[in-house]
């Protein structure tokens, strides 16, 4: 398994990690973001960081079923977790807002889900996830991500198997700190298209 300063260099290779000043999905701002988009558009560096994942997941979660991932940034490192671990992988898409399973795909009653995301923060994403999983009447059996940013504050109340952790400061809009109010914001991701 790679090791968190193994983990971080890959990022700052990839250009995964950059800096300035951002306002993240959740309405929080930010002088670093990670954007894992990056990273994964480097395929043998982000394998390295995906095989050390599935290592810790595999450690961690001893059986499950099916991969869920969130669309967008969860769809390229679900698939690659799934093909390493041998199980099946699907996507929620948001439909008006909201993850629904498009494509045909489902979740059987009872089959056991592991919720997969590039970067986990607040966990708004991977709870909608679980939302999806508790409609179908399947079981959650954990959370997964390659960078887990959330301090210890997620909204999930489990167990998150992370490839690194990730102690990158967010403000309120009130309470910027004066550097990073200098800088102009801006809203990197998916959720501010």
């Amino acid at each position: 398994m790679l090791s968190s300063e193994e983990s971080l260099k890959i990022l700052k290779e990839t250009n995964a990690l950059i800096e300035g000043h951002f306002i993240l999905s959740s309405g929080l701002h930010s002088p670093q973001y990670v954007q894992c988009a990056q990273l994964m558009s480097k395929p043998s560096k982000a394998l390295k960081l995906c095989i050390s994942l599935s290592e810790k997941i595999t450690k961690e979660i001893k059986e499950f079923d099916l991969i869920l991932s969130p669309a967008m940034g969860g769809i390229i490192i679900g698939y690659e977790i799934g093909k390493l671990l041998n199980k099946e992988t699907i996507f929620s898409e948001r439909v008006n807002g909201e993850f629904k399973l498009r494509r045909d795909f489902s979740i059987e009653k009872n089959k056991k889900v592991l919720i997969v995301e590039d970067v986990i923060t607040t966990g708004k994403s991977s709870l909608e996830c679980a939302k999806l999983v508790n409609y179908f009447d399947a079981k959650i059996v954990g959370y997964a991500c390659i960078i887990d940013r959330s301090k210890g504050n997620s909204l999930i109340k489990d167990k998150i198997v992370s490839q690194i952790k990730l102690d990158i400061p967010t403000y309120n809009k009130e309470n910027l700190p004066t550097k990073l109010a200098s800088i102009k914001a801006v809203k990197p991701g998916s959720r501010n298209l």
